[in-house]
């Protein structure tokens, strides 16, 4: 069902929660998935982009946010999703992408990447300005951040004005460790400690007042906290509810806010379900949504390898292998080990830094060349019971590879689905 983000504060105050998912990705298919879910339940579809992958610049994916909104909405278009079910937010908003840079110069690029995305139609925005720059700690205190997140707010209320419609709405703070996954393999995540998150409040709802914004503050929908759950590059971290019995405390002391849980990817519907009961009822994901892409992609090269004579040897797996060590600056400083070991984690990491390249001319060809190869093709049971056991349901027909893809991804998304309806 459709669910605005400032209801859910209400909803957790009456006893009823519910969540809403934050897809974090820009891949078509999974926009696609996402989009075609909000249109058969009528449901909020919330898409966020971050400031490293979409920004003014282009990000690393080479898009603007006006680009990124200009593709949401063409593939709700073609999939009939109307439009007054999607949500864009920007996640991570600050100078974090200009951080080697004199601060003064980080926050004038992280000015305008606001604007651009308050321009572009994005209302849910993350405020996040924590990270040092040139000359200062890696984290910042707590009213240097406040500051700097209030100057944010400042601009994108500017341009929300000048824009016209509704007002943003703004989530505060970060989460230890960075978004995205760790690399190296974790045994116990440090949920955040209650008196951490009250001062974060605090600190930023005093500063936004100095600043002329208390009512920009009312706006404030949501505090980033750690609630013990991360992955890194082999192993999840899954929520442990008895950890956070004090920090829960926090939501009773300030009803205008709830918890967004970041890294939420791997959980599975158990955790997700009780993370929207005990107020995070904002779930973000994206690795996990490009990991079984990945997956069902290479489920399907290896059948095509064993059903097309003339399509080789898992040549989608070669030419992503190729592209990826032509290509290391998304990946060297995260994996680590042998040559053996980088390469496994280079395509099965559930970091995921493989996303990075699906964009690539070389990609989509070879991608290309795959779907092309298995389009209209009768799969035998016996190859998808050995390659992609979980779909049987596409043996003996004629196949779309497209559907298989957003298929395996939607099978993700359910579990943030179902965890999302928890109590209602």
């Amino acid at each position: 069902m459709q669910i605005a983000l400032n209801e859910l504060a209400a909803l957790r105050v009456q006893g009823r929660p519910a969540g809403i998912v934050s897809v974090c990705s820009a891949h078509p298919i999974v926009l696609r998935a996402a989009l075609r879910h909000g249109r058969d339940h009528a449901s909020t579809v919330l898409i966020e982009a971050t400031c490293n992958q979409v920004n003014h610049l282009g990000g690393y994916t080479g898009m603007t946010p006006a680009d990124f909104a200009a593709i949401v909405l063409r593939i709700a278009k073609e999939e009939g999703c109307p439009e007054n079910l999607i949500m864009l937010g920007g996640d991570h908003l600050g100078p974090n992408p200009w951080r080697e840079r004199a601060a003064e110069e980080a926050m004038a690029e992280a000015e305008r990447m606001v604007a651009a995305y308050v321009d572009a139609g994005f209302r849910k925005i993350h405020l996040d300005a924590s990270m040092g720059c040139m000359g200062e700690p890696a984290a910042l205190d707590d009213e240097t951040t406040a500051h700097r997140a209030a100057r944010l707010a400042a601009v994108a209320e500017i341009s929300a004005r000048r824009a016209g419609g509704a007002m943003p709405v703004y989530v505060i703070g970060t989460e230890v460790p960075p978004p995205g996954g760790v690399d190296h393999a974790l045994t116990t995540i440090e949920p955040t400690a209650a008196s951490a998150a009250r001062r974060t409040i605090d600190v930023h709802r005093h500063v936004f007042t100095e600043a002329g914004l208390a009512e920009a503050f009312t706006r404030a929908i949501g505090l980033v906290v750690q609630p013990g759950v991360e992955f890194g590059n082999h192993n999840v971290v899954r929520y442990d509810r008895s950890r956070i019995d004090a920090l829960k405390q926090v939501l009773g002391d300030e009803p205008q806010f709830v918890f967004e849980a970041h890294s939420t990817d791997y959980q599975g519907t158990d955790p997700l379900t009780a993370l929207v009961e005990d107020g995070f009822p904002i779930l973000k994901v994206g690795p996990e949504l490009t990991f079984v892409l990945r997956e069902a992609l290479y489920g399907l090269d290896l059948i095509a390898s064993d059903l097309v004579p003339d399509y080789g040897e898992r040549p989608l797996y070669a030419a992503m292998e190729a592209l990826m060590l032509a290509h290391r600056e998304n990946w060297s400083r995260h994996y680590h080990g042998t040559e053996n070991e980088q390469r496994w984690l280079r395509h099965y990491s559930l970091s995921d830094r493989i996303r990075y390249y699906w964009a690539s001319k070389e990609a989509q060809s070879a991608v290309a060349r795959l779907c092309d190869a298995l389009a209209g093709k009768s799969v035998p049971f016996p190859l998808f019971w050995q390659h992609m056991p979980a779909a049987q349901q596409f043996c003996d027909i004629p196949l779309d590879p497209e559907e298989v893809l957003i298929w395996r991804v939607t099978k993700s998304l359910a579990d943030y689905h179902a965890a999302c309806g928890a109590g209602r």
